[in-house]
């Protein structure tokens, strides 16, 4: 699949879903703050409500529901008033509760959230942590054993409260037709014997995997995770490591290919309860869908900016979605800079300029980007016009036009500027924005890139990437042709009519 991420958001669409692991009820209690307490020195507030919202894996299958999928939600829960209250919060967020077992031995998973105006001041925890009963195990790993026999993903949440003993673990593993297995776990090891196509766990439990301490700034914690790529695939056995950084966005891992990183949205947002569960439910579905990882994180990371700018624990939306993935970015559709670009002197930030004819967005594309973007704070993409495009490639090109190539260009999180450019070479951008880093693939040098003595003689500097092997818009654009010549389409093409 290309990098078109609205048709991604369509494809997802209908996607039989397998969401088992530990469930748990979100209650938040909201109440105005009226001063201090006489007893100690905390506030007092008055309480005005309360409310109830999936949590854990119950999280991961509404979202997956928001996003128009089909999820079935295998988890046990307690025969107590607790577990009555989650599932009436599973029913409300779409999601059946015909697959929610009872353990009668079992206090169903609460966190209670404290919040005065949206701040939260306390959580309180409660619930068994104990291994589910026999009974419950046995009954659960059956149901699972048959979801997995037609659903299209499977993923497992594993929050540590007691819900992957032996024989549930064992239904993952012995299943006549196992589906692509995602995992988010506190113990990502754990799940190693199972091959996942995608673990997500975050920071803590990377470095957990790692067996290394955690580092305080971003650009650290970014570098370690990236540096120690074979390691963190080795030790949880995934194809895919996708490493959320809550503000700081998320870094995604694969054997062979070059890191990619997403940039999170929202940061004004005071928590970011439920965001991991959002973009484990997004990442796992645009990979299922067909996605290549670039585009299946940049996917993800987006579904959890809709949530971060939401009070609670709460889902994807997807109109806002929708809207994010029409166009994130600022597009500059007459290709003049503001004078907040312009400024150099005044503007206060990292200006990383690249430029490209992006004719068919694909990953190696996705993955430059975000790597780009990491010298900065703002990346700027300049994209051949039209009629450059063809001086260019040849007048069969560009096969996407420029008002298209931008629009899925401002899509993606990384980026924040599009503007195009009539001529073959975008020197003129560059005496204009005067960028501090300019970034190229390394199918260049230096000495044969022409714009690099232009950017060094403005102060800036010029950074080359390496690029992924085998992906180019002129070796797409063979594959079909060898394709229709072939004559393997033997049924027209009717998307869209």
């Amino acid at each position: 699949m290309n990098g078109d991420l609205l048709g991604l958001l369509a494809a997802v669409r209908g996607l039989r879903v397998a969401v088992v692991g530990d469930a748990i009820l979100d209650r938040y209690l909201t109440g105005v703050p009226v001063g201090m307490c006489r007893e100690a020195p905390v506030p007092t507030l008055d309480l005005v409500g309360e409310h109830d919202q999936c949590g854990g894996a119950a999280n991961v299958a509404a979202n997956l529901r928001s996003l128009g999928a089909e999820p079935r939600l295998l988890a046990v829960v307690g025969a107590d008033t607790a577990g009555q209250q989650l599932r009436a919060a599973v029913a409300s967020a779409g999601v059946g509760t015909d697959h929610l077992v009872t353990d009668e031995s079992r206090a169903t998973v609460v966190k209670r959230r404290v919040l005065a105006q949206q701040q939260m001041l306390l959580r309180l925890d409660e619930g068994s942590k104990k291994p589910i009963g026999t009974a419950a195990a046995a009954e659960l790993a059956a149901r699972l054993t048959e979801e997995l026999l037609s659903c299209d993903l499977v993923i497992a949440c594993d929050y540590g409260y007691g819900t992957f003993v032996e024989s549930v673990t064992r239904s993952l593993a012995r299943s006549a037709r196992r589906p692509p297995l995602a995992v988010d776990s506190r113990t990502p090891a754990a799940f190693r014997p199972l091959h996942p196509a995608v673990v997500k766990p975050n920071y803590a439990e990377a470095v957990a995997l790692l067996g290394e301490p955690q580092l305080a700034s971003p650009g650290e914690r970014v570098r370690q995770v990236a540096d120690r790529e074979e390691l963190l695939l080795e030790r949880s056995g995934a194809d895919i490591v996708a490493v959320t950084l809550d503000r700081d966005g998320a870094v995604v891992l694969q054997a062979g290919r070059p890191s990619v990183r997403t940039y999170a949205t929202g940061r004004e947002a005071e928590t970011t309860v439920g965001a991991g569960d959002t973009f484990t439910a997004a990442i796992a579905l645009a990979l299922a869908a067909g996605a290549d990882p670039a585009s299946a994180a940049e996917f993800a990371s987006a579904a959890a900016g809709t949530v971060v700018r939401q009070p609670g624990t709460a889902i994807c939306d997807p109109a806002e979605l929708r809207r994010r993935l029409a166009g994130t970015g600022t597009i500059l559709p007459g290709g003049e800079l503001p004078a907040w670009l312009t400024d150099v002197a005044g503007r206060g930030y990292r200006v990383v300029f690249t430029n490209g004819c992006f004719d068919i967005l694909h990953g190696g594309h996705v993955s430059l980007l975000s790597r780009a973007k990491a010298f900065g704070e703002l990346l700027v993409v300049g994209v051949n016009a039209d009629e450059s495009v063809r001086r260019l490639k040849g007048p069969s090109r560009p096969v996407i036009p420029l008002a298209e190539r931008m629009r899925v260009l401002a899509a993606l999180g990384c980026v924040d500027v599009v503007v195009p450019f009539d001529a073959d070479s975008p020197t003129e951008l560059i005496e204009r924005l005067r960028p501090e880093v300019y970034v190229k693939g390394d199918d260049y040098t230096v000495a044969n890139l022409p714009e690099a003595p232009l950017v060094e003689r403005l102060g800036g500097r010029v950074e080359l990437l390496s690029t992924v092997d085998g992906r180019s818009t002129t070796k797409i654009i063979r594959d079909i042709h060898a394709l229709s010549a072939d004559g393997r389409r033997t049924v027209p093409d009717r998307k869209g009519v």
